[in-house]
């Protein structure tokens, strides 16, 4: 892997927006797991103030509504630039160089493209909830917060599908260049080498630490 200064301008300044841009999706993310923690204590709170109390949350399934755009778009960033979503690789597996780029250009491309008319649609939906006051029907919460929730995800997700095709555009003129801002392809042995590597980790610093304490003894 080349050093920082062994890369072009352009290469290093693609790995500073990318390393900062990801910062932004790391506090998102948080965020999300964050809300996921809250959802689960409400809900233990309200099965039993329900059960033995009969004194269930406020207008809880309106709640639920709301908050769970949170968990459900704004990590969505995060999770595309570790390659986390599902991906279709059984060809874009066996390739190589220029023409695995170039398709993962064209793929970066389409989601651009795609992502690109959810957020205007998203947006178009928030105003519409915002302009005539919609709300949820028990408590009557206003339900545009969580609707713009969906574009501002969507417009992060399209900064990240930029930052992408950048560094695609960058690997198919330099098919050996170092990798900046896009997801690794791995093949199934590798993703369970590190899955066995991550489960294993626990008990190799167990071995190790025993270890140390017999060469003291």
């Amino acid at each position: 892997m080349d050093s920082p200064s062994d890369l072009s301008p352009g290469a290093r300044m693609l790995k500073s927006v990318d390393e900062a841009f990801f910062q932004v999706e790391k506090v998102l993310n948080l965020i999300a797991a964050i809300v996921i923690m809250a959802i689960m204590l409400i809900g233990t709170y309200q099965v039993f103030c329900r059960k033995l109390l009969n004194a269930p949350v406020p207008g809880y399934e309106d709640w639920i509504e709301m908050i769970m755009t949170v968990f459900a778009f704004v990590a969505i960033s995060y999770t595309q630039r570790l390659g986390g979503h599902v991906r279709m690789e059984i060809i874009l597996g066996q390739l190589k160089g220029r023409v695995l780029y170039f398709l993962e250009i064209f793929g970066t491309l389409c989601a651009i493209f795609i992502v690109s008319v959810l957020a205007y649609y998203g947006y178009e939906h928030f105003l519409r909830a915002f302009e005539i006051g919609d709300s949820t029907i028990d408590i009557e919460l206003p339900v545009w917060p969580s609707k713009l929730l969906v574009p501002f995800a969507f417009s992060i997700l399209i900064i990240r599908l930029f930052i992408q095709l950048f560094g695609f555009i960058r690997l198919f003129l330099h098919p050996d260049a170092e990798p900046i801002g896009v997801p690794k392809i791995e093949s199934v042995d590798e993703q369970a080498q590190h899955e066995i590597d991550a489960g294993l980790a626990g008990e190799e610093e167990k071995v190790d630490l025993l270890g140390r304490k017999q060469e003291e003894n």
